[in-house]
């Protein structure tokens, strides 16, 4: 027996759509997408009906009726970066649980990262954990692999065997690689296999300075018995604040300052390294004005030689237009290389230099306001391709010992919707193009879009509910968010991934 859903009575929003409307689903496919206002389960019925019976399958297909009440029906969110700490470190996250949270957050896909114990460094253990995944029946999990074998920064032979219809994206988060010659390399393996480079962008060196003097940050913090995930604590009301304070804002400051360059100049080298290498590359968790406007010259300049050779197509050959002094610019650029990048919702709602947030430990650091606009900025230009999470559970006590990173995926939508698409920044389906549709193309998923023949990956969201963070409620492991006792407007309802509810509220 075949399987349909219409969801009807609902607004429709994806990237190019914002409307009233109803979409049927057909063996975990969208089959059609209805656009007007449709109220009566009668109605509904008989349209989808319609369609079934102009297929053929009417008789041999069993329809569900899914009443939204005209809540918000969108693409399913695609995570792009994740910590699912699977396997080696259970006690802060494992697939179970982070894969309930990213379902109750509204994500159909997630991709995570390799820092595990052991090192994800083999296809194999990378597509036995996507098939532990796959077997729990929620979101769908590609694993990445790193980009040197166990993160030893040397060897790259593993990438010999990558196939990207199993792991569309490697990467070496949780740090930068080192060697340029060795990032060069992985970068030409991934460029021959069609597979993306995602980009943690650190000088190793400057983190080690930065850690020293997060180190004196820290010791401070746990004199004052305050926490390191930005819950406000008495000393922060009082006129007379304990000595304590001065010595940890300086040492965050000279931390930050640090892990800013770092950031600045490891961008800008894995871009051109990204160039040398023809490479799709993806810079992950974007924070800093400098990278922001490498990211953006770069893409400029893709565009431009995008332009011209599409120009020069029609009247002349490559080689004689390289000939031209007109194009001398773009003489360097091949066709395959590309860049993306990705921003996280708390480098864009939070302010770093203010109380409590100064003290929140994450990597990279967040920012003053003026940067946390220019990250706005930069998602209203298309500079931002993406927003993804960044999921990094700890625990509590690993929290208190300088641990960083925030959970993510539970609060992810609803952080998004408050301080851009609420606060007028941006548009809903603009927030759809950069949790679903962007990441979508990017791993070359089927997925993104209320379209027919698309996967029938959809969320069902209210944008106006409001509620408050209470991180003792969260499926994942990770209690430390710096959203603890924030009301936030926007909340995830229903999830369908495939055409099957697999999330109801």
């Amino acid at each position: 027996m075949i399987k349909s859903i219409l969801i009807y009575n609902a607004r429709l929003v994806d990237e190019s759509m914002d409307t009233a409307g109803a979409v049927l689903i057909v063996d975990g496919k969208i089959r059609f997408v209805f656009q007007g206002y449709f109220t009566s389960v009668k109605t509904a019925e008989e349209m989808a009906k319609t369609i079934l019976k102009e297929d053929g399958i009417e008789e041999s297909c069993s329809l569900e009726l899914f009443n939204a009440n005209n809540l918000t029906v969108t693409p399913a969110f695609i995570d792009m970066h994740v910590h699912l700490r699977y396997p080696g470190q259970i006690q802060k996250e494992d697939l179970s649980s982070g894969l309930k949270a990213a379902a109750a957050g509204g994500f159909g896909t997630v991709v995570a990262m390799p820092n595990t114990n052991p090192v994800v460094s083999s296809v194999e253990m990378a597509m036995q954990i996507e098939k532990e995944a796959a077997a729990l029946g929620l979101t769908q999990l590609f694993q990445t692999v790193s980009l040197t074998k166990d993160f030893a920064g040397s060897d790259t032979s593993h990438l010999d065997f990558l196939d990207k219809k199993y792991i569309p994206v490697i990467s070496e988060d949780g740090r930068d690689v080192a060697s340029s010659s060795v990032m060069l390399e992985a970068m030409k393996k991934a460029s021959e296999k069609g597979v993306v480079v995602s980009c943690h962008c650190e000088d190793p060196f400057l983190t080690v300075d930065a850690k020293a003097y997060r180190q004196v940050a820290l010791n401070s913090i746990q004199k004052v018995g305050l926490n390191t995930w930005g819950t406000l604590s008495e000393f922060d009301f009082a006129d007379d604040r304990p000595e304590d304070y001065d010595i940890i804002d300086e040492a965050l400051c000279q931390a930050d300052l640090l892990l800013e360059k770092a950031e600045d100049l490891m961008t800008i080298r894995n871009l051109e390294l990204a160039k040398m290498a023809d490479c799709k590359v993806h810079i992950a968790h974007v924070s800093s004005k400098g990278a922001i406007e490498a990211i953006r010259k770069a893409k400029s300049d893709i565009n431009k030689f995008n332009e011209a050779h599409d120009l020069v197509s029609s009247k002349t050959t490559y080689m004689d237009f390289v000939e031209n002094k007109e194009g001398e610019a773009f003489e360097r650029f091949e066709r395959n290389y590309d860049v993306t990048c990705e921003v996280t919702p708390h480098h864009i709602a939070l302010n770093g230099m203010e109380p409590p947030f100064n003290r929140a430990l994450v990597n990279p650091p967040l920012k003053d306001s003026d940067t946390r606009f220019e990250l706005i900025k930069a998602i209203q230009d298309g500079t931002v391709d993406v927003i993804s999470t960044d999921h990094a559970p700890h625990t509590l006590e690993d929290k208190k010992n300088g641990a960083p990173g925030f959970p993510g995926v539970e609060t992810a939508y609803a952080v998004c919707n408050s301080f851009l698409v609420k606060s007028k920044h941006i548009s809903s389906s603009k927030l759809s193009q950069l949790m679903s549709a962007n990441p979508a193309k990017i791993l070359g998923l089927n997925k993104g879009l209320l379209k027919n023949g698309y996967d029938a990956d959809i969320v069902i969201v209210d944008s106006d509910e409001q509620w408050t963070v209470d991180a003792q409620n969260f499926y994942s492991k990770g209690r430390a968010t710096p959203f603890q006792g924030k009301t936030l407007t926007g909340a995830v309802k229903s999830l369908i991934i495939n055409g099957k509810v697999v999330l109801e509220k």
